[in-house]
């Protein structure tokens, strides 16, 4: 088989990431996304799903986010960063 890993982050997404972290004026090479994808993948058609997880290099600190088909991690990301959360 291919084996071709897909992202489950869609572009729109990666860039709503970068802009929210430009208005906390934060440095994009500070933040890591580690994707895991919990898709199996029978057709094109199914929406793709899994969790990403958000590291802070300097603070360690970490949090996951569902991804996929119909999630909103990028409003939770800015939450938690609103929070204090990635310190």
């Amino acid at each position: 088989m291919g084996g071709r890993q897909m992202s489950v982050i869609a572009p729109d997404e990666k860039a709503d990431f970068v802009a929210i972290l430009h208005r906390h004026q934060l440095a994009g090479a500070d933040f890591m996304l580690q994707e895991t994808d919990t898709t199996d993948v029978v057709d094109e058609v199914y929406p793709l799903q899994g969790y990403v997880t958000v590291v802070r290099k300097s603070t360690l600190k970490e949090r996951e986010y569902r991804i996929g088909h119909g999630t909103a991690w990028t409003v939770e990301f800015e939450k938690d960063l609103t929070r204090g959360a990635f310190g």
